[in-house]
């Protein structure tokens, strides 16, 4: 197991992902918790090996479909949530409380986060994640290679619909690991129910907004910026982190992590609305533009179409069912870039200023001072 160092130490990571290498956000969290990063990896790996054998044990063909459950799970990352939970855990208690009981909890939202990405690849109908095809792609291209019988595509589907559902599965099984009083695994199970809870409403929320999107604003674009991303991105897992280090939630430190998550996570998604548009397809591992091409109503394109001219308006309206190219030129004349720009700019001011006044450990601050800046001015 990796020590519990906050920065430092040559441990070995996950390896970088094309475009990862030169990844602010990868190399901030290289520079303050790589440890943590190798150490969340390993206990994956070793909680994952254990399971897979186990259902390899009901039927071969189980622990193929397990196996491409562990491969969603180790593959790439930054690891960026459970990265944020542990600075909520070490925020609050301090250099000195040793890491490993607290362990399974930060990797359990690794788990997580998989069964809400390869869900989310299956509603939005992404080919790639990461640089590689994504779950429901690579299990329509095992079924044609096996040459089963039936529609590949919507075995795909459905089978990425039962990985993401095991890795549910899996985060709660992991969370009962931790070793922490029992009373307080309570209490971190309350935050964690409610991160989930709240993820789920914002995926239905960005669902909703793409089949409604006459009824859409710049308000609701934002609403599923915080349900969706910020809340169990950032801000649940700082508060979840808080949680298990036994930090109730009527407590300053933790009214401060909420500003800061909240802050943080919205800036986050509104630099992943522009990434969708603008950024480089070999750092972002996926197709520019497709965002534009579903007509997703983010923040951005609400943006663009509140601010725009008349005449603007109607050259957006156009261009909807044309070239992305030149959907996203437009996006720029109406200022919608320039204005993301700044309610970026503004939020991680406001986190940084919830940090200022927080009781929170000095290199604690320091790390979310570094993450807030990397996490929301990053390529990937």
């Amino acid at each position: 197991m990796a020590n519990d160092a906050v920065a430092g130490n040559a441990t070995r990571v996950a390896p970088a992902e094309p475009g990862e290498r030169d990844d602010p956000v990868r190399a901030v969290l290289a520079a303050y918790t790589q440890d943590l990063i190798a150490a969340v990896h390993e206990t994956l790996s070793t909680f994952l090996t254990t399971e897979v054998d186990t259902l390899t044990e009901i039927d071969a063909s189980m622990g193929r479909f397990a196996s491409a459950a562990r491969d969603a799970v180790l593959v790439g990352g930054k690891r960026i949530r459970s990265t944020f939970a542990y600075w909520g855990w070490r925020g609050a208690v301090g250099g000195a409380e040793a890491l490993p009981p607290v362990l399974p909890a930060l990797a359990a939202l690794e788990l997580l986060h998989t069964f809400a990405l390869v869900h989310d690849d299956v509603m939005d109908a992404s080919t790639t994640r990461r640089g590689r095809p994504t779950a429901h792609v690579a299990l329509a291209e095992q079924h044609i290679a096996a040459g089963h019988r039936g529609d590949p595509g919507r075995f795909g589907e459905a089978v990425a619909v039962l990985i993401g559902d095991l890795c549910m599965v899996w985060a709660d099984r992991l969370l009962a690991q931790a070793t922490v009083p029992s009373a307080r695994l309570f209490e971190v199970r309350r935050c964690y129910d409610q991160m989930r809870v709240e993820t789920v409403a914002g995926q239905y929320l960005d669902v909703l907004g793409e089949n409604d999107p006459a009824n859409w604003s710049v308000d609701r674009a934002l609403r599923v910026a915080r349900y969706k991303t910020a809340s169990y991105t950032v801000q649940r897992p700082l508060l979840y982190g808080a949680c298990l280090a036994g930090v109730p939630l009527d407590d300053p430190l933790a009214s401060a992590y909420t500003r800061y998550g909240l802050a943080v996570g919205e800036a986050f998604q509104l630099r992943d609305d522009l990434l969708g548009v603008y950024g480089d397809p070999a750092a972002t591992g996926k197709p520019a533009g497709d965002d534009l091409r579903t007509g997703k109503p983010t923040t951005l394109l609400m943006l663009a179409r509140e601010l725009a001219t008349s005449a603007q308006l109607r050259a957006l309206e156009r261009a909807a069912d044309g070239p992305v190219d030149r959907l996203a030129e437009l996006l720029v004349e109406t200022g919608a870039v320039t204005r993301v720009e700044r309610m970026i700019a503004e939020r991680v001011s406001d986190a940084l200023a919830a940090l200022d006044a927080a009781p929170v450990d000095r290199t604690a601050r320091t790390a979310l001072t570094g993450l807030a800046t990397a996490a929301t001015n990053r390529r990937a």
